[in-house]
């Protein structure tokens, strides 16, 4: 029974103890004026921050639930036209305790539909930040003689952040802001979490200031961000401070799916062309004055990997370094000039996009040991990337491939609605077949060789290009052959019987000890200046044009049987037409019936030019001939 009267009577000072904290609380209610939670929250702020809000309209006063002072229209900064923060409201909420005690002390601030600007004037280093930055300094200078600010935390709510820079011409705008600042009441450190959205784009992010006094005043501090949003994740821990300028220094790695879209979503356009997806970086960075410096690069964009050193300018955005790497797989990137159409019988029609070549200047130096484009492996590369104004250069310093050494230059720039294209090259020692197999689709040549080719065009297209085509061309080779034509057999077989049909020769092969050949081109045109075979047994020298558009062959020359002690040797003009994977290969008629015993007088008595024509054609039927040879200006 007395336990029972014990326990009522705690719970009648519980309750008595309840009932006068209520009282109390509803009694200050009374006694706190609008002016008053005005002036003491103004204060307060103005004591944690050294920013003065100004409120231009009415205030509110709530006592539990919840202890808050509401303030409406409030601004910061000097300019009214354009201040550093206005916010439809700002909440202070207040602390219990001193509440009942009659006193107002802010427990948090939350800031309603705020909206931030950073103005920086043309010709002017300094924002409209910057006498508020002033402010903020001297309020969190550590002062032992002075009480810590009474909030430790600032919210944003549905914000908007305007960044403009008049100078550079630049506007960036963060919208839907969500943040919860972590305000040093206690220690010396800033943080900042939550989330906004960004050109389309939902970002997370955090920022940890660890000496925040430090840093307002330009001194080294702490610094660490962290940035996740579908285009990019980047994430830097390291050091900050601003004294003379700006400088950070730290570890820094970014990753994302796609390349293009994360180059897209900051404003540059990737290159033409294929490639560019997953990638990602690490390495130490050292920016100072609008240029990022990485030094031990980790690099890995679409499977391949790198090491080295880059930099990065924003001024005019530039990217340069010197990259090394094992093994390069280059297809997706060539896909912007593959030179053949689908059935590989023609050039590639399709427009080359260019737009690219002229967001982002490029200066970079790569070696690989390996390399693969396309169907071409290349072995230890060392190439030179470089591209300004829209114009991309590209120098191989030396490259094994083809089983020699390639080296050589190749320009493309955009120009009116097309390309401008200007290429040197060097193939030295290489194997021809692979080699032009590859280049151009022509696998008639074998053995080891040298390539030379000094062209240039202009086209929106590489069909386009082919047809505005200057410049020369020329190969040497030696101990090699020409595949699908075994002139040496063909020439016997019609020594011995002139009429007696060629039959298929386009099969075996013609060796030869040295072969040369030099076109020079003019529209697409090229026109041969020097070509001739010498071989053991046979020797062949070539005139006449090939068309690189049409991609087919208009030849002419003769073919010999080399003398030797038993016979006199014979020679044979012909003529090489028809595309050039497949040409067509005629010996001339009119030198086979010559040489006929039985033939010749018959044509040498035909005198009328229309009979003539028709016994030739009758002759050229029984040979095998599908077309006569040109009649030369001599012919009666």
């Amino acid at each position: 029974m007395s336990k029972t009267i014990g326990f009522k009577r705690f719970g009648l000072a519980i309750g008595a103890v309840v009932a006068l904290g209520f009282g109390a609380i509803a009694l200050s209610s009374y006694l706190v004026s609008a002016d008053a939670a005005r002036e003491a929250v103004q204060a307060q702020i103005k004591a944690a921050t050294g920013l003065d809000p100004v409120v231009r309209g009415p205030v509110a006063v709530s006592i539990f639930p919840p202890d808050t002072v509401t303030l409406s229209d409030v601004l910061l900064g000097d300019d009214r036209n354009r201040p550093a923060l206005a916010a439809q409201v700002l909440t202070a909420r207040l602390r219990l305790l001193p509440l009942i005690m009659g006193r107002i002390e802010i427990a948090d601030v939350v800031l309603v539909r705020p909206r931030i600007s950073v103005y920086v004037a043309r010709g002017s280093s300094r924002s409209n930040w910057s006498p508020l930055v002033a402010g903020l300094s001297r309020a969190l200078k550590p002062n032992p003689d002075r009480n810590a600010p009474s909030f430790s935390e600032i919210r944003i709510n549905d914000g908007l952040i305007v960044v403009e820079d008049a100078e550079r011409g630049i506007r960036e705008t963060l919208n839907h802001v969500e943040m919860s600042l972590a305000w040093p009441a206690i220690s010396r450190s800033f943080a900042a979490t939550g989330q906004f959205g960004w050109r389309n784009e939902v970002v997370e992010a955090s920022l940890t200031v660890h000496d925040f006094y430090a840093a307002l005043t330009g001194e080294q501090s702490g610094l660490k961000f962290r940035v996740s949003s579908a285009p990019l994740k980047l994430a830097f821990d390291g050091a900050m401070s601003n004294k003379p300028t700006l400088k950070v220094d730290g570890t820094i790695a970014a990753d994302g799916a796609r390349l293009r879209d994360t180059l897209r979503w900051i404003g540059t356009s990737a290159p033409p062309g294929g490639g560019f997806n997953r990638f990602s970086l690490k390495a130490q960075m050292n920016a100072s004055d609008g240029t990022f410096g990485l030094s031990g690069v980790n690099l890995e964009l679409d499977g391949n990997s790198a090491e080295g050193v880059l930099s990065y300018s924003t001024d005019r955005p530039r990217l340069k370094g010197t990259l090394a790497a094992g093994s390069l797989d280059l297809t997706p990137y060539g896909s912007a000039l593959h030179l053949l159409a689908l059935n590989a019988r023609e050039w590639n029609r399709t427009p080359m996009a260019l737009d690219g070549l002229t967001s982002l200047d490029i200066d970079l130096r790569m070696s690989a040991a390996r390399v693969n484009v396309g169907g071409a492996k290349f072995g230890r590369s060392a190439v030179a990337v470089n591209l300004n104004n829209g114009r991309l250069a590209v120098t191989v310093g030396e490259s094994q491939a083809y089983d020699g050494i390639v080296t050589g230059s190749f320009a493309l720039a955009k120009a009116g609605n097309g390309a401008e294209m200007k290429s040197q090259m060097q193939f030295s020692d290489v194997n021809l077949e692979t080699c032009l197999g590859q280049l151009l689709g022509m696998r008639r040549l074998e053995g080891k060789g040298n390539i030379a080719f000094d062209v240039e065009a202009r086209g929106n297209s590489i069909d386009a290009l082919t047809r505005s085509l200057d410049g020369t061309i020329a190969l040497t080779a030696a101990d090699g052959a020409i595949t699908g034509l075994n002139v040496e057999q063909l020439l016997r077989r019609l020594e011995r019987r002139p009429l007696s049909g060629a039959g298929d020769f386009r099969t075996g092969r013609t060796p030869f000890s040295t072969f040369k050949l030099a076109f020079k081109i003019a529209d697409g045109t090229a026109v041969a200046e020097d070509t001739r075979l010498d071989g053991t047994a046979v020797r062949l020298a070539v005139g006449g044009s090939f068309s690189i558009p049409a991609r087919d062959l208009d030849l002419r020359g003769t073919a010999a049987l080399i003398a030797t002690a038993s016979d006199g040797g014979f020679e044979l003009p012909f003529v090489v037409q028809g595309p050039w994977e497949e040409p067509l290969i005629l010996p001339d008629p009119q030198a086979l019936i010559r040489r006929s015993g039985a033939a010749a007088p018959l044509l040498d008595a035909v005198r009328d030019r229309k009979a003539r024509d028709a016994v030739r054609s009758a002759i050229e039927r029984l040979t095998g001939g599908g077309q006569p040879a040109r009649p030369s200006a001599t012919e009666p």
